[in-house]
């Protein structure tokens, strides 16, 4: 997982952190620049270009939410989804507000990344974290004058420290073209929503714990089980939830998908290695989305704990599995890799590559 991580993750370093104009940190933006309903769920306060496709952006990490928030983590730390989610928004944003794409238009990710080389600055403090984002704009592809699609790739500070890197791809489709595109995908078939479709039950849904959540409301998984060296589940999709889906969607977002690979490789590692959710920090996701998450069939999730002679020699492990986290972005200590593949229809439609570090007890 490696080198294909640290790839899809490269950022460009010319973009530096003393560039940037003073960030206003008082107010979330307007809610339609993010493709949110509800205000809880903006998080980006500011965006600002720095000339050409470099940009800055600000946002402030809750300290207490019940989606991102509800995690076992002692010490608690900030959520690697939480800043992959400001980074998606800050994505949006400066499409609308700097390139000029409109508002009716439909925003599809291709890639989601985001790796924590700081784990020991995420912990969350008496104040709302405020996270600063260096925006380095690539790919871009422009089609009759318009911007149609990029990847963004972000560097992330906190309280002056860079604390890790994400990635973003997206592509822009008019209302009329992404119609054509679903209906293409679906071979004809009427586009259902979340709104009124009625998921099936895939299965009784595993105790929070046991994929390193709180609550059970955020239990995205159902049907969990391993055979040997692979563990899976099937999603259990949840229509209602105020911030998985925060609006009406008409296929599974993939920050859905992001979470449930995350939680079936938390369940992985305490199934083969007996490390507890509780004491493991999620410090690499990759999300790469081959095809549209559907709302009809089943979506079964795979996940194997990659072996260390397979990782590569910077991944190590001690005695029980553990790995302590790294405190500088250029340890030699590694995550333990974990794959997971998303499939419908016994097709993939995602692969996640996900880095688990143990926590010190």
């Amino acid at each position: 997982m490696q080198m294909p991580t640290q790839r899809l993750l490269d950022v460009d370093t010319s973009v530096d952190r003393a560039d940037d104009p003073r960030l206003d940190y008082a107010r979330t933006l307007d809610r339609a620049f993010v493709h949110r309903e509800s205000l809880a769920e903006v998080f980006v306060t500011d965006t600002q270009s720095l000339g050409g496709d470099a940009h800055a952006a600000a946002a402030q990490l809750p300290r207490s939410h019940a989606y991102f928030g509800d995690h076992l983590l002692s010490p608690r730390l900030h959520d690697p989804v939480l800043l992959l989610e400001a980074c998606r928004q800050v994505g949006l944003a400066i499409a609308h507000s700097h390139y000029g794409v409109p508002f009716d238009h439909k925003f599809v990710l291709t890639t989601l990344g985001v790796s924590i080389t700081r784990p020991d600055r995420m912990v969350v403090g008496p104040l709302p974290c405020a996270l600063k984002m260096l925006c380095s704009v690539e790919d871009k592809r422009v089609k009759e004058g318009r911007v149609v699609g990029y990847d963004c790739r972000f560097r992330l500070f906190v309280d002056g420290a860079e604390v890790g890197s994400a990635v973003v791809g997206l592509r822009f489709k008019s209302p009329e073209s992404y119609g054509k595109l679903r209906l293409s995908n679906r071979s004809g078939a009427p586009v259902p929503s979340t709104a009124t479709f009625e998921f099936a039950v895939a299965g009784e849904a595993p105790a929070p714990y046991l994929v390193g959540r709180g609550n059970s409301d955020n239990v995205v998984l159902a049907g969990l089980g391993t055979d040997v060296d692979v563990t899976s589940a099937s999603l259990r999709v949840l229509p209602q939830h105020p911030s998985m889906f925060d609006h009406a969607q008409d296929h599974l977002p993939g920050m859905v998908l992001a979470e449930a690979g995350r939680q079936l490789a938390l369940n992985a590692l305490l199934e083969t290695r007996g490390a507890s959710p509780a004491k493991t920090y999620p410090a690499e996701i990759i999300a790469s989305f081959s095809s549209f998450g559907e709302l009809e069939p089943r979506t079964d999730l795979l996940a194997r704990v990659v072996p260390a002679e397979e990782a590569g020699t910077d991944v190590y492990y001690t005695q029980g599995g553990t790995v302590e986290y790294p405190t500088t972005s250029d340890s030699a200590t590694g995550p333990i890799p974990v794959e997971v593949d998303v499939r419908q229809r016994d097709e993939s439609i995602c692969r996640l590559d996900i880095g688990l570090v143990r926590l010190p007890s």
